[in-house]
């Protein structure tokens, strides 16, 4: 059976309790699901919201890419990718990983591989806007977002 990565780019939230079910859902070959939620953080009460931006089509045929990449080096079963833009204030979702496989090893690495790259290279461009009210910088990928980025081009 081949695996095709559910990608989705959205404005709303999801929900993760909805997104294991219809993963899951009547299948008796899934042994793990693991699951990555990435949350908006206050910054220590300083950041009112998190804008993120993207070209539509452009992040979808990466994440896509991504997912492909991630379904061909481990053995899972299902993969879902949602990635939200628009305004996004401290609190809320912004991104959903679900790697499911017969085991576990393979869906916490391919997890684990997939929020390496959405943090470091993923086509979004994310903006501050601070709880004082004015405009907050261009965020970009952290040193140590990089650091473990390296990790899986050695490993390819």
């Amino acid at each position: 059976m081949t695996v095709a990565p559910l990608i989705r780019v959205q404005r709303d939230d999801f929900c993760l309790e909805a997104e294991t079910r219809r993963i899951s859902a009547g299948r008796t070959d899934i042994g793990a699901i693991v699951t990555f939620t990435g949350l908006c953080r206050d910054e220590g009460g300083a950041l009112e919201a998190l804008e993120l931006e993207h070209y539509p089509g452009m992040v979808e045929a990466e994440l896509e890419r991504l997912g492909r990449e991630a379904i061909t080096r481990w053995d899972l079963l299902a993969l879902t990718i949602i990635h939200r833009f628009g305004k996004i204030t401290p609190g809320e979702n912004i991104v959903l990983v679900a790697a499911a496989s017969p085991h576990r090893r393979a869906a916490f690495e391919a997890a684990d591989f997939l929020m390496d790259y959405l943090k470091s290279s993923a086509p979004f461009w994310k903006k501050e806007h601070l709880a004082d009210g004015s405009e907050g910088d261009w965020v970009d990928a952290k040193a140590q977002d990089e650091q473990a980025l390296h990790r899986w081009k050695s490993k390819r």
